[in-house]
């Protein structure tokens, strides 16, 4: 299916997986809203945008975690390209620690951001693609929204309740030819990644944004009578 004309946000836009899946929608004549909470990353990705493709670029600074300022960022996107007809959900934070160590603060932080911070945005789009009749949303979770580990309590906690707001979300969203997809990948090569000193293995085996970007490519571009509920992308490296 192409994907030419239509319009796309996505947010934590300005650098990682947001940023690639950005840069791949627009190489299929995607018009891309970019959402983030600070301008400087996204003005960088919006002029590579325009400078190597024919498309509308607008972006949006928000905290996703902020209810008001969610609404107020989509509805100016909205303003500046139109309906939004595909929804990419990245935007997220991550800290690990030890149920007993982690500060309150940091570990509510983190479910706000990455489970109503998807809420938030979702929301804010979703009327208009039951309206419209038609829509894709695609929520980015985590390996770890499958299973848990020592230290990855408010992530994973985050992370699952990601996937079960999906599988809802999905059930309400179909009757209204709405597609709704959740993306587990492992550990990608990202600076968040490199933040929390995860091993990603050896660089030509690293995961990277790109690969991620090619399967919401390849899931955006079914045919629409079909769907993929949840895809999983792991990296060949074993550990």
């Amino acid at each position: 299916m192409s994907l030419n004309g239509k319009v796309a946000l996505v947010t934590g836009a300005g650098r990682g997986i947001g940023q690639a899946i950005a840069m791949r929608l627009a190489s299929e004549g995607v018009h891309v809203g970019l959402l983030a909470r600070t301008s400087k990353h996204l003005e960088y990705v919006a002029d590579v945008l325009t400078k190597s493709n024919s498309i509308r670029v607008g972006i949006a600074t928000a905290d996703v975690s902020n209810r008001e300022q969610v609404e107020s960022a989509v509805a100016g996107l909205k303003k500046t390209l139109g309906p939004i007809d595909i929804l990419i959900n990245n935007a997220g934070i991550a800290k690990f620690g030890a149920v007993s160590e982690m500060e309150p603060e940091d570990w509510e932080q983190i479910v706000r951001v990455n489970l109503f911070g998807t809420y938030y945005v979702t929301r804010s789009v979703l009327p208009d693609m039951m309206a419209r009749n038609s829509g894709d949303i695609m929520n980015v979770s985590s390996t770890s929204g499958l299973r848990a580990a020592a230290t990855t309590s408010a992530y994973s906690a985050s992370k699952f309740g990601v996937i079960g707001f999906t599988e809802s979300l999905m059930q309400e969203a179909r009757k209204y030819n709405i597609r709704v997809t959740a993306l587990t990948p492992s550990t990608v090569n990202t600076e968040m990644a490199a933040h929390l000193g995860l091993k990603i293995g050896e660089e030509d085996r690293m995961m990277q944004p790109e690969d991620v970007a090619q399967l919401v490519l390849s899931i955006l571009q079914l045919p629409p009578r079909v769907f993929v509920n949840q895809a999983g992308i792991w990296t060949t490296n074993p550990q």
